[in-house]
């Protein structure tokens, strides 16, 4: 007999809400994008009214009955609990004073009355590629994530699940600590990361870190540069993109930097994991196949691996990149589902 149920992915982002519906034998319902603005910034009340309106959408898109939903698969940007508790210090995405200690899996099931299954989207991301890449042998491997985003967002996955760690904060790997030596420039200033880290992967591998550290530095460097003309440094961090897609010399400096932090950030994990595969996703990664390919050939040059890890070592993107955080978000939720 064909199953009549349903799990429904949400993935929280700093600016939108992403959704997706999983049925057990059909698979994925859903092969686009939809997406609603996520209003994090304005705190936890709009925030989780958004969450509900992108629920109430992809079923209404989907032409799936509430009742038909078994749980809920939610994921956000971290530092959070196991448990979906926001950090008592907030993060890049949750700087709004609101989401201090938020208990943000246990509003969002309020909200919607339904089991809810809580993940960091780097988690997500990670459990959604894993599967993807190696399917029924998902278990027989293991594999690391990172998402450049606003953040540096990562997942660990060992035999097939997320590591997820005592309280809940394993695979933070955006705020592990790489070697700066070789990597800034002769007086290049030691980079910040919201979190409170100096020379963090973030603060170097992430929107916030072109924002903040990057991009300053090197405008000095490229005197009178189109995009030192911006409005503001944060409009101009979000056009670097484009600029590294055209082969623009300080764009390509700038994210030279980034593929050589994510490098030095793999070198470690290969060390304490060795992992089969070593994924790379987010907002980089959305651009020109051969601005993508360029940024994931320098990030496997500056990945040190020993000659009998470069043999069996996979380096991929991950796949269906905008969707694969609410896509992992409702595989989570899936294997909670009783008798599936």
């Amino acid at each position: 007999m064909q199953k009549d149920w349903v799990v429904v992915g949400l993935d929280n982002g700093g600016s939108s809400n992403n959704a997706t519906v999983l049925h057990p034998e059909k698979g994925f319902l859903v092969d686009r994008l939809v997406e609603l603005p996520s209003r994090v910034q304005e705190g936890p009340d709009v925030a989780i009214e958004a969450i509900a309106q992108a629920f109430d959408l992809i079923l209404q898109q989907t032409g799936i009955a509430r009742d038909q939903v078994r749980a809920v698969g939610l994921d956000s940007p971290g530092p959070a609990s196991a448990e979906g508790v926001v950090s008592s210090r907030g993060s890049t995405n949750f700087a709004h004073q609101g989401w201090y200690g938020f208990d943000f899996r246990g509003a969002v099931e309020k909200r919607l009355g339904l089991p809810v299954v809580y993940n960091n989207d780097g988690n997500a991301a990670a459990l959604y590629a894993h599967h993807v890449c190696f399917g029924a042998e998902a278990a027989r491997h293991s594999s690391v994530s990172v998402i450049v985003g606003t953040g540096l967002g990562a997942g660990v996955i060992a035999a097939g699940h997320i590591i997820k760690g005592a309280a809940g904060m394993a695979g933070e790997l955006g705020h592990v600590h790489v070697p700066m030596q070789g990597l800034l420039e002769e007086g290049q200033p030691l980079p910040h990361c919201n979190c409170g880290f100096d020379g963090d992967a973030e603060s170097v591998a992430s929107l916030k870190g072109i924002e903040n550290n990057l991009l300053p530095y090197w405008l000095t460097r490229f005197p009178g540069h189109e995009l030192g003309k911006m409005a503001s440094l944060a409009q101009a961090a979000k056009a670097v993109r484009s600029y590294g897609e055209k082969g623009d010399p300080m764009a390509r400096k700038i994210f030279g930097q980034q593929a050589m932090a994510i490098g030095r950030l793999f070198t470690i994990a290969a060390n304490f994991m060795d992992p089969t595969a070593y994924f790379l996703g987010g907002g980089v990664v959305e651009a020109a196949p051969a601005f993508r390919e360029w940024f994931l050939a320098a990030v496997r040059e500056n990945t040190y691996l020993r000659e009998e890890q470069a043999r069996v070592a996979r380096f991929e993107l991950v796949p269906d990149r905008d969707m694969a955080g609410a896509r992992g978000a409702a595989l989570a939720a899936m294997e909670t589902v009783p008798g599936r």
